[in-house]
């Protein structure tokens, strides 16, 4: 195969250096504080992950996209933003590795050893996985005795133990790389080293199907995972596992998952600037509004109603104490379940404005407190910096813009002095119109602006 070079710009540094494409990244500057789930955060929206090995003794890790072209696009966004994961600049570039052959170590998976156990693991999950779902995937090739869904730092993953082994390696050889839904939900398969799954329930988590009898759940606890039946306006992510594969695997700290009040009480207001569409453009970063109700006897408190508990308890947690309109929030639970409709509420449940319609597990990944910074997306193809600025410099003073493309559409980034300033440029101007397109605002949790020579 002949080896195929390309040159690679290094912004700043006035150098270029010839590099072998790869579908492999090598990461520097790993520290300790870095875990598994912030590389996968980093590199998520370029497009899948198949393996990630942190090479923990050289403070380094290599992480291998589906394609070459995938690493490609993060190399080149990160050649004009600086990386930056939990305060630490990491540093990226092709590794010498075309494919990693060995993966993130699994006790449970041996790799290409036949066995009637195969490990499954789902990649870019943007649906509910349930066990009647891979038993529909999997039983075409064969008998299905178990299935065993568990939470992994790899993400959500499954055993799933055949009667025949000839089964299991015609299920593996027939999906390993495909896609349960169009665009997401991709398998990756291994061997299991296991040689009999110990499964004690019937649920929506695990399942004997050679033994119908066995109880749904220990007694005394539900079979529901805290929050898997709030939210009924949004239920594709409902599911407690897909919200958790959208973190990565593991909810940010702070979050319990466990909320199932849906309505949030936010006080503190400034009545003489805040009305509900701006109120809207700021807590749809966490979840979708079912709709928001300013309260006329106190003018500077308001209620807002969350697609689900989970989407509320992420706005309280992100948005206690943000500064808005030169007022602290405050953002709490509220009393009502939900907000009645009346002539005083705003419906937004059918806004083709809420973020997480579609592409949940990626806005998801994105949720965090205010900040300096914002992103924008959605932008017209032939918009400049000059533009961008003079739409938002009236709402505080711009440290620094950065224009760019991603997957051929145009982005920026816009560095505010205070994260005051950028939080009433996103209520203000998230969803307005900017040279003829409707542009789209979120916080960025990059640190700054990473000069270009």
């Amino acid at each position: 195969m002949s080896i195929v070079l390309c040159c690679l710009l290094v912004e700043g540094a006035g150098w270029y250096k010839m590099a072998e494409l790869s579908k492999v990244i090598h990461v520097r500057n790993v520290g300790h504080e870095i875990s598994e789930n912030d590389l996968l955060q980093l590199f998520q929206p370029f497009g899948i992950i198949t393996k990630l090995v942190m090479l923990r003794a050289k403070n380094q890790a290599l992480l291998q996209m589906q394609d070459v072209a995938s690493a490609m696009n993060a190399l080149q966004f990160y050649s004009n933003v600086q990386p930056t994961i939990r305060g630490r600049n990491v540093y990226v570039q092709f590794s010498s590795h075309q494919e990693l052959t060995t993966m993130d170590q699994n006790s449970q998976g041996r790799g290409d050893e036949p066995n009637r156990i195969l490990l499954v693991t789902i990649h870019h999950m943007l649906y509910p996985i349930t066990v009647e779902v891979l038993h529909q995937v999997f039983s075409p090739h064969g008998f299905v005795e178990k299935i065993v869904t568990f939470q992994k730092s790899a993400g959500f993953q499954a055993l799933i133990q055949y009667q025949l082994r000839q089964s299991a390696v015609a299920a593996r050889t027939s999906l390993q790389g495909r896609n349960i839904y169009d665009g997401c939900c991709q398998l990756d398969i291994q061997f299991s080293n296991l040689d009999e799954l110990q499964v004690n329930y019937n649920n929506d988590r695990s399942r004997d199907f050679t033994n119908p009898h066995l109880p749904s759940e220990q007694k005394g606890r539900s079979s529901q995972a805290g929050y898997g039946d709030v939210g009924v306006a949004y239920p594709q992510m409902a599911n407690a596992a897909a919200i958790a594969a959208a973190f990565g695997g593991g909810l940010p700290p702070g979050i319990s998952g466990t909320n199932d009040r849906c309505t949030v009480l936010v006080s503190n207001l400034n009545p003489d600037r805040i009305d509900e569409d701006k109120l809207f453009n700021l807590f749809s970063l966490y979840g979708n509004i079912v709709r928001i109700k300013l309260l006329h006897n106190k003018p500077d408190h308001a209620l807002v109603q969350m697609g689900d508990g989970f989407q509320a308890e992420l706005a309280v947690h992100f948005l206690k104490g943000a500064m808005l309109f030169g007022k602290r929030l405050e953002v709490n639970f509220s009393k009502h379940p939900n907000i009645t409709q009346g002539a005083d509420t705003h419906e937004y449940s059918n806004s083709n404005l809420n973020r997480f319609n579609r592409n949940a597990a990626k806005n998801y990944k994105y949720c965090c407190s205010p900040t300096k910074m914002i992103h924008l997306s959605t932008l017209p193809q032939d918009i400049t910096e000059e533009e961008i600025v003079s739409h938002l410099e009236d709402h505080g003073a711009i440290v620094n813009t950065k224009l760019f493309e991603m997957n051929g559409k145009k982005q920026a980034l816009v560095l505010f002095e205070t994260e005051e300033q950028a939080t009433e440029a996103l209520v203000c101007k998230h969803a307005s119109s900017l040279a003829g397109s409707i542009i789209r605002i979120s916080f960025s949790q990059l640190q700054s602006i990473r000069e270009t020579s």
